[in-house]
Order: C-alpha cells, then sequence, then structure tokens
C-alpha cells in the first residue's frame, strides 16, 4: 500500500472527537479558544489562517504577521461520550469551552477571543 492510502486509510479509523482547543501566539502569549465538533478539522483551521481567512481578524492578521512557526494549535481538552440517551455533545461542548474560556481568560491584551 502506498503512502498516501495508508494515510487516508489512517484518517478514516482515527476516530471523530469533539473537543476544546487553543491557538498560542509564542511571540506575544495571546491565545484563542475555542471548540469543535470534530478534532480532525484543525488541520482546516490551521489552511484558513494560512490564507487569511479564518472568522477571527486580528488572529488572521498577526498569524500573517508572525507567522504559522510562531504559533501552536492544541487540544486541549476532549468530551467523554456518555452511554446516556440523553447526553447531548453540543450542549457538553459549549460548557467545556465556557470552562476553558474561564480558565485563560484570552480577552483584550490577553487573547482573541
Amino acid at each position: 500500500m502506498d503512502r498516501k492510502k495508508e494515510l487516508k486509510q489512517l484518517y478514516k479509523e482515527t476516530p471523530i472527537e469533539a473537543g476544546v482547543y487553543k491557538i498560542e501566539n509564542k511571540r506575544n502569549g495571546k491565545i484563542f479558544i475555542a471548540s469543535t465538533r470534530n478534532t480532525k478539522t484543525l488541520n482546516g483551521v490551521k489552511f484558513m489562517l494560512n490564507k487569511g481567512g479564518h472568522m477571527n481578524r486580528e488572529l488572521s492578521q498577526e498569524w500573517q504577521t508572525f507567522g504559522e512557526e510562531n504559533f501552536t494549535i492544541e487540544v486541549i481538552e476532549i468530551i467523554k461520550k456518555k452511554s446516556d440517551p440523553y447526553f447531548n455533545e453540543k450542549e457538553e461542548l459549549k460548557k467545556l469551552e465556557e470552562k476553558w474560556l474561564k480558565e485563560y481568560q484570552p480577552y483584550g491584551e490577553r487573547g482573541y477571543n
């Protein structure tokens, strides 16, 4: 099997996980906190930032100014799925994001939120 097929298969086998992620500017310490229902989409976030099309204008501008090498993107918490039939992943994700926003306070001079 060639490398491209291996990567496709690996991508398909990786479980879809919802979670909260952090983008940090290593130059000035500012951070951006957000959530996603599929952590596989973080490559898409990086792509949008590289093309200057991210929804957060300030983050996008600083990404263009400082360059990708001056930022880190990391998942900080994954939702633990429950077998409860009433478990609402979207609602749980919102609570988790609020928890991390409260923890980091990424507003004003401290962040991009």
